[in-house]
């Protein structure tokens, strides 16, 4: 069966986005035109502009993109029967397994950000702000069920984002660790971190 128009157009605005994003992430958003882009693409420059306005449509797309993404994975992965101690776990290890195989993504999504125009930048960052607030909320439900010691949520959610963002910058498929290995590391420091284990030595200190 033939390919309408239709489905031709969206195959190429993804090679678009895949090419543009692997070229942002090598060498900068600043450093890359939009004809390198065509011509990683294999389509004339012109042909672009069907698709993105320009360079900074395109780069606010791979991050809108990215981030509702990044979202809707979340939510359908969150369980509401979890105590907040199951799902400060679970998001550890979503966190890491989502992050892992789209470390171009997460590349710009961090380094580009100074990049976007104003309005740009206020929907990226409301979005950061959402997903921030799953890991507050559930700090928060710790903290009043008792799961939880902490001194600030926030502060503490946006630590946890970034220590698990981080394992992006080292980690190596055919390291001395399993990816298994490090989520279950990573998850007792996120714990620790959030006061658990604390508690719980405290807890057993006493008795």
């Amino acid at each position: 069966m033939a390919r309408t128009t239709g489905s031709i157009g969206i195959e190429t605005a993804e090679r678009i986005r895949s090419e543009a994003e692997k070229l942002f992430a090598a060498r900068g958003f600043a450093a890359v035109s939009m004809r390198e882009i065509a011509g990683a693409v294999g389509v004339q420059a012109a042909a672009l502009y069907n698709h993105f306005s320009n360079k900074q449509s395109l780069l606010e797309d791979l991050l809108v993109s990215h981030m509702e993404s990044l979202i809707a994975a979340w939510k359908a992965e969150a369980d509401a029967q979890d105590t907040a101690g199951e799902a400060l776990d679970r998001f550890a290890r979503f966190h890491i397994r989502y992050h892992i195989d789209r470390s171009d993504a997460v590349f710009i999504s961090y380094m580009e950000l100074r990049n976007l125009e104003p309005e740009n930048f206020r929907r990226v960052e409301s979005l950061r702000k959402t997903y921030e607030a799953f890991v507050v909320d559930i700090l928060e439900d710790g903290h009043a069920s008792g799961e939880f010691d902490l001194a600030d949520s926030r502060i503490t959610a946006m630590a946890i984002i970034a220590m698990l963002t981080g394992v992006n910058t080292w980690y190596r498929s055919r390291g001395r660790l399993s990816l298994a290995e490090i989520e279950g590391i990573y998850t007792k420091m996120v714990l620790r971190s959030a006061g658990a284990q604390l508690k719980e030595a405290s807890c057993l200190a006493a008795e």
